[in-house]
């Protein structure tokens, strides 16, 4: 992992570098005055994203900014995002890029692929948590979303001394519906430690990320909708589904037993996600 030192005031509880990268992808703290149109754009015509999320999709891109960016990440010292950018020419042998021209590798000459970052981190405890991670179609299924994870974990569990925080666990949460996330999380070494029942209330609209609250048979449409014909009585939020949550995490001792000489063969792979 390099990272640049020069930190941008993002206001994150901990000091944040201008980039963490490896050979295949580089990550930059999302700025709202520069990064938003990009995501928008590649991100707008794919709201299958947001399935599983419990934001999202956005009507415009002023919308994802002021309801997203400005209200949920920038007032909360324990939240970050960061841009993913794509080092490699997306060819069947994966071969990374020549640096650029420009001195520090100008993050306008790779494309963005996804987005992803930090919340509910605490300095006292010690601890974060690796979540709104949107991986754009195109980059699915290849390195991006491994190292920028990656990246992550280094920079978190890494004592000081190697470039990181020191910190002594880091959290994944998913929709527990969302199997392509939880086995994202174990490839890099999470361990799933539980599944949060009825955890949240997701609007309408979020029906595919949950369960109605009701009796009766639990029918799945064609869509993937998850319904039962008699809603519970009394329910203050009886047309909200209910969101079932896998809890996982990755900590201290784990990373110093393996865990990070497994995240760094994954991160040195030239295939693969």
């Amino acid at each position: 992992m390099t990272h640049s030192q020069e930190p941008y005031d993002v206001n994150f509880c901990f000091p944040v570098p201008r980039s963490l990268e490896s050979e295949r992808v580089r990550l930059e703290p999302f700025v709202p005055s520069v990064h938003p149109p990009t995501f928008w754009e590649l991100s707008s015509p794919h709201p299958e994203l947001y399935d599983y999320l419990p934001f999202g999709p956005f009507e415009s891109v002023d919308q994802f900014i002021s309801t997203f960016i400005k209200a949920r990440i920038q007032p909360n010292h324990g939240t970050i995002l960061f841009a993913v950018f794509d080092k490699v020419e997306l060819s069947p042998s994966l071969t990374p890029k020549p640096p650029s021209s420009n001195s520090g590798d100008a993050p306008s000459s790779y494309p963005m692929a996804g987005l992803l970052g930090f919340l509910n981190t605490s300095v006292h405890n010690r601890c974060t948590e690796i979540g709104f991670v949107i991986t754009l179609p195109k980059y699915q299924r290849t390195h991006v979303t491994s190292n920028a994870v990656g990246l992550l974990l280094q920079y978190t569990l890494d004592p000081p001394s190697l470039g990181g925080l020191g910190l002594r666990r880091v959290v994944w949460q998913a929709n527990a519906l969302n199997l392509a996330s939880i086995r994202a999380a174990e490839k890099m070494g999470f361990k799933r430690e539980a599944t949060l029942r009825w955890d949240r209330a997701l609007p309408p609209g979020k029906e595919k990320g949950g369960e109605s609250v009701g009796t009766g048979n639990l029918d799945v449409t064609p869509h993937g909708i998850r319904i039962r014909v008699t809603k519970r009585e009394g329910d203050a939020k009886k047309d909200w589904v209910g969101r079932h949550t896998a809890m996982l995490s990755l900590c201290w001792d784990d990373w110093e037993n393996g865990g990070r000489e497994h995240v760094e063969a994954i991160i040195a792979r030239p295939r693969g996600n």
